[in-house]
């Protein structure tokens, strides 16, 4: 047998290149050494020789022979003879020998990897080849600390495989598994945890590492394990022990915790629970005043939030079988540690106050549930609500301007207290309201002299009163007298108190937040809308020294205006006034770094929008998009007659236009790249601008209605030129098409005399993408005009197909994935299109182009059906097949078109669906199949009796079909439920495949 013959030496100049420092050349030949191990039928066998006896010393040859025994065990095990078996055990009890004896131990990373592969042979092994695992591997480590250290972690290796619930087990896995562990319990677990007990109490002051590992190995069995064996009085006062020796509690927490999460009748959990707590609360462990260790803390916080939540189930799945009667003995206990909650609740560690929230929560949801709140209840719940607000506080070292890790772990801790909050207004709504009154009115009673963080917590407090308090499309001040009075008094408060002038970004954001969230307010009180106009328009909003803070605030403003237009028709004037200069089109200038102060410190040439003064713009364009459409909506929301709105839109735009043109003018002679890609932005921006004025037209008040229609003619006339400018071509051609199909809503026939002049330009040397996204265009229009614009398309249609043809027709390189994709959008593009012509009834256009053109295109559309393996398109195909069928394929239709129905698409119905590419189990492909069926039942709709006998007689024997199937099929075909053909079709070609 292989075993028994002398395994080859190992390759020593291999075994070089694992060293860390070993060059390129060296470690690519250890790597090829190690595949070249792997793949050997007795490779393995060198490795295993090396770790018997001991032959390196080098930590990272030991690691590398592990690796190799590791992937023999785990892909090979089956197939290894019943003397290989036995060879890889005594080679990993004689090398776990050797550690007892050594002076030194292994390094960490060797040891981990040994008792990985122990573990993978124990569960490939266990219990029919090597039943005993378990006590040979406890008689050979005996209770030497090195053997303990082995034994610990090969149990946590074990645990890894077997149980850990992160890791994903096939069916077959998860069996062997469950028979592993009901073996463990049948033979092996009471020596398992007596060994455990020994170890703690032996080690836990000579080795406290030893112990820690032990704790885990304890914490991460007892969840399967008999709890008896653990929860006990003398396992137990160890544990409590250890909870007092500083090197150990903190493992120690994590242990009792695992207990406590343990499964178990409600009665007993309760009863564990409560056993635990007055051994803690007689140790002085709930006197956490005295504590100033936070890592301990945390640890102890999450044993208390464990406690409290176990009580909350038993409480449950009491009160679920015998009402709340049954569930007091878990609900007394549980309240009985509110106050230890609440201490940790606002400790000033974040983390500790984190680990608590969920029993916080849940013991509100308990709450929730009781028909009423006794005094001690209700004075919980207000304890909670004060500590959420304390804690809802940004200490003095937030920073504001550069947020890091601290503070986004800030505000995800805030988003648990909102949690909590809102949890607290599902249990009593009016505590709330009336907490949240006292302390906004406190603090904005004197916000002058209160530090910014206090004046902050009191404005969100109101803001989150928003989702708390349920309100229908943010009626706040309706419906309920208390709580719309209560709203109402803050409101008008915050917008009076002039504390918009804080001076520290987080209050003005959260002033604007705010006042955006309560926007319905100013329905009822509209005297304050000028008031707090004024705080957007000047330097406490859109002229705020913070860039972050204006930014925000140009969303908010939009949202303003969107909502309140209506009473702000007096100030229109004057806003667009105040605004005028915030619009402006900020072109990228070349600035020496000593002009203009920025925070990342620009090189000598780097490129900034910039006003005409030399500073920098107050806002980015993508801010500037939403001062836009904030001034379009001012100007036709309001109920201004038509010569004003006409005169204010022409005002807004001409502006931008005039800078458009300049631009323009200026980009082909631009040299530097660099300053031509900034200046095509700069224009595709205004072109943005343009197209977001557009968005405060409805239905009801139309750009025709406005009086807006000449200005937007404008633009189109001062936008088309850029499709022609050949610097800049991708920004400026997506920003002028983007603008196209805002116009066909918006200008709606007015728009046509534009199309031709567009379309020539777009299509001028169109790559594939450029199609791409033009056919978009074109379909809406056709969707939209659909018969006006018949000659144009008549006109067109084969210049695009033409176009489109030439770019399917391109050769790509075999491996290039985006070509190929592309190719693939473009196809489906172009077959949308034909359908959105098809679908509009304009068979005139596709007459139009002549029969031998309109035979080039309906055959790409059978080519489309069958030959592409891509479903979306497919459905597409069939799509249209199904309506020229209908169109052309009755008794009036075109002049030989049955016979490319008969020649082309009857054929295309069956071969697609015969293709191996057609995936039947795939959803979209079924639908695929469904418009397949409808195709054929249009075309005996169309045909009749004629087609069902060219089935019956010519093409289904062609197809070795049988005369039963094809007389099955055909009567199927003629029922009229086309549901009953769409079931048969699929059945049909799975049959058709087997």
């Amino acid at each position: 047998m292989a075993c028994q013959s002398a395994p080859p030496a190992m390759d020593e100049q291999a075994l070089l290149g694992l060293d860390p420092n070993a060059d390129a050349r060296y470690r690519q030949r250890a790597m090829a050494y190690f595949e070249q191990l792997k793949e050997s039928q007795d490779g393995w066998e060198v490795c295993a020789e090396a770790l018997s006896n001991g032959l390196y010393s080098d930590d990272h040859v030991k690691f590398f022979c592990f690796q190799v025994l590791e992937h023999q065990v785990k892909f090979r095990h089956a197939a290894l003879t019943a003397a290989q078996q036995q060879l890889i055990r005594e080679t990993l009890m004689k090398w776990l020998q050797q550690q007892l004896v050594s002076s030194q131990p292994e390094q960490p990373f060797v040891r981990n990897k040994a008792a990985q592969v122990l573990a993978l042979t124990f569960v490939l092994e266990y219990p029919s080849l090597w039943p005993e695992f378990f006590f040979d591997l406890l008689a050979l480590v005996g209770l030497t600390p090195q053997g303990v250290d082995l034994y610990l972690r090969t149990l946590m290796a074990i645990d890894a495989e077997v149980v850990d619930r992160d890791i994903l087990h096939s069916p077959e896995e998860t069996r062997r598994n469950t028979l592993i562990k009901d073996s463990m319990r049948e033979q092996c677990v009471p020596h398992l945890v007596e060994s455990w007990f020994h170890i703690l109490q032996t080690y836990q002051r000579s080795h406290p590492q030893l112990t820690c590992q032990c704790l885990e190995v304890v914490g991460a069995y007892v969840s399967w394990i008999d709890l008896n064996l653990i929860a006990n009085d003398r396992f137990v006062s160890l544990l409590l022990g250890q909870m007092s020796l500083e090197a150990l509690r903190e493992e120690a927490c994590d242990c009792l915790l695992e207990i406590i999460n343990k499964g178990m009748d409600p009665h007993d959990k309760t009863k564990l629970v409560e056993s635990l707590s007055q051994v803690l609360q007689g140790g002085g462990f709930y006197n956490i005043e005295q504590e100033d260790d936070v890592d301990f803390l945390a640890k102890f916080s999450r044993l208390v939030n464990g406690m409290g939540q176990a009580l909350v189930l038993s409480w449950s799945k009491l009160t679920k079988g015998g009402g709340l009667k049954a569930g007091a003995e878990p609900l007394a206990a549980l309240e009985a540690k509110v106050p230890l909650l609440l201490q940790l609740l606002v400790h000033e560690d974040d983390d500790i106050s984190s680990n608590v929230v969920g029993c916080c929560y849940e013991y509100l949801h308990v709450l929730k549930q009781l028909p009423q709140l006794t005094d001690q209840q209700k004075s919980n719940v207000e304890a909670i609500m004060m500590a959420v607000m304390k804690k809802l506080t940004y200490d003095d070292e937030y920073n504001f301007e550069n947020e890091g890790e601290d503070e986004a772990m800030f505000v995800e801790y805030r988003k648990q207290l909102k949690m909590l909050l809102d949890r607290l207004a599902q249990v009593s709504p009016v505590l709330l309201l009336e907490a949240v009154g006292r302390v906004f009115t406190r603090t904005l009673q004197n916000w002058q002299a209160a530090p910014f963080m206090e004046v902050e917590v009191a404005i969100r407090l109101l803001y989150m009163l928003g989702e708390a308090l349920p309100a229908s499309h943010g009626a706040h001040f309706s419906g309920d007298a208390a709580k719309t009075s209560a709203l109402q008094d803050m409101m008008r408060t915050l917008v009076s108190c002039n504390v918009s002038s804080y001076q520290h970004s987080s209050v003005s954001l959260e002033f604007f937040e705010t006042v955006v969230r309560y926007d319905k307010f100013f329905v009822v009180e509209p005297q304050h809308i000028p008031n707090v106009l004024m705080a957007f328009l000047d330097h406490r909003g859109l002229r705020h020294s913070s860039p972050k803070v204006r930014s925000r605030v140009a969303y908010l403003f939009s949202r303003f205006v969107k909502t309140l237009h209506k009473h702000m028709t007096a100030f229109v004037e004057d806003i667009l006034t105040r605004i005028q200069d915030l619009l402006e089109l900020a072109p990228p200038v070349r600035t020496p770094p000593r002009c203009v102060q920025v925070s990342r410190a620009p090189g000598p040439h780097t490129l900034l929008p910039v006003q005409e003064n030399g500073f920098p713009a107050l806002l980015t364009s993508d801010d500037q998009l939403f001062m836009f459409e904030a001034a379009g909506v001012l100007i036709v929301g309001g109920d201004s007659p038509v010569e004003r709105k006409q005169a204010l839109m022409g005002g807004l735009l001409r502006p931008l236009l005039d800078a458009f043109r300049l631009l323009l003018d200026k980009l082909p002679q631009e040299a530097e790249e660099e300053r031509r890609a900034a200046l095509a932005d700069c224009l595709s921006h205004a072109v943005g601008f343009a197209s977001r004025t557009s968005k405060a037209f409805s239905n009801k008040q139309t750009v025709k209605q406005c009086g807006c229609s000449e200005a937007y003619r404008d633009c189109m006339r001062t936008f088309l030129p850029a499709l022609g400018c050949p610097v800049g071509r991708g920004p400026l051609r997506g920003a002028v098409r983007s603008f196209l199909h805002r116009m066909i809503i918006c200008l709606e026939e007015e728009v046509l005399p534009f199309i031709p002049a567009a379309s020539q330009h777009l299509l001028k040397d169109p790559e594939p993408r450029d199609l791409q996204e033009f056919i978009p265009l074109i379909s809406q229009m056709t969707a939209k005009f659909k018969r006006q614009v018949s000659p144009f398309l008549q006109q067109v249609f084969m210049p695009l197909v033409g176009a489109i043809f030439e770019a399917l027709g391109r050769p790509a390189e075999e491996n290039d994935q985006t070509a190929a994709l592309e190719q693939q959008l473009l196809r489906r593009s172009y077959f949308s299109f034909l359908l959105t012509v098809v679908g509009s009834g304009m068979s005139e256009v596709l007459d139009g182009q002549g029969p031998e053109n309109m035979e080039r295109v309906v055959f790409t559309v059978v080519q489309g059906a069958v030959d592409y393996p891509d479903p979306v398109a497919q459905k597409t195909c069939f799509i249209i097949l199904s309506r020229l069928v209908d169109m052309w394929g009755g008794k009036d239709g075109v002049v030989g078109f049955p016979d490319f129905i008969y020649k082309h698409i009857v054929p295309a119905c069956f071969l697609a669906p015969l293709k191996p590419t057609f995936d039947l189990s795939d959803a979209q492909t079924v639908l695929t199949l469904a418009e397949c069926s409808v195709t054929l039942k249009t075309i005996h709709l169309k045909r009749g009796p004629e087609f069902i006998q060219l089935l019956q007689q010519e093409y289904l024997p062609s197809l070795q079909v049988s005369p039963q199937v094809s007389q099955e099929l055909c009567q199927v075909i003629q029922q009229p439920d086309i549901k009953v053909l769409k079931s048969y079709m699929k059945a049909f070609f799975q049959r058709a495949r087997l």
